[in-house]
């Protein structure tokens, strides 16, 4: 399996605001491995803006957090690949964003797409969209523990940042 993680997963697994999806989060982390996972510039944005701007995370705290995920295979899209994520946003009915979500995955050679964000289920070509915090999800990804994810080892706790130095993360998410 080659996976790429949205956007949403990273900002899980950085905060503890839903500890069960935190959880998830980083045994999606903990399976493959830092350098397993594939995202893209785009992701590494967006989760500074949630971190700084939804959580309010201080904005060195929010840098620091998405640094630790530059260990990640980092795809860049040029402008060749962002046109043909704008005609896979007008042809499948995709936000510009999610779009470029998907032609990133694409471009990587990724085969599964972890997103909560998008339709569990649906294929752009070999890339298969999974929302890793529906249980029924797991049984058309089978990584090396079955048909499951594992929980989070104790050691997944260095995936997670320090606190945000300006108080406690505010609850709710939204994309982006």
């Amino acid at each position: 399996m080659k996976p790429f993680l949205d956007t949403n997963i990273l900002v899980y697994a950085a905060t503890a605001d839903e500890p069960a999806k935190q959880d998830t989060a980083k045994g999606l982390l903990t399976t493959w491995g830092l350098p397993g996972c594939t995202i893209s510039t785009q992701v590494l944005a967006e989760m500074y803006n949630v971190l700084a701007h939804r959580k309010r995370w201080a904005p060195g705290d929010a840098l620091q957090a998405v640094q630790m995920y530059t260990a990640l295979r980092v795809v860049v899209l040029g402008a060749d690949a962002v046109l043909a994520a704008l005609a896979l946003a007008a042809s499948q009915r995709l936000s510009t964003w999610d779009a470029m979500i998907v032609q990133a995955a694409l471009e990587a050679g990724c085969d599964t797409l972890f997103s909560e964000d998008m339709q569990a289920g649906r294929r752009f070509g070999a890339l298969q969209v999974v929302n890793p915090f529906v249980p029924s999800a797991h049984e058309a990804v089978a990584g090396p523990f079955g048909n499951s994810l594992p929980p989070a080892p104790a050691s997944a706790t260095a995936l997670r940042p320090a606190r945000p130095a300006t108080g406690k993360a505010r609850g709710g998410r939204s994309r982006r």
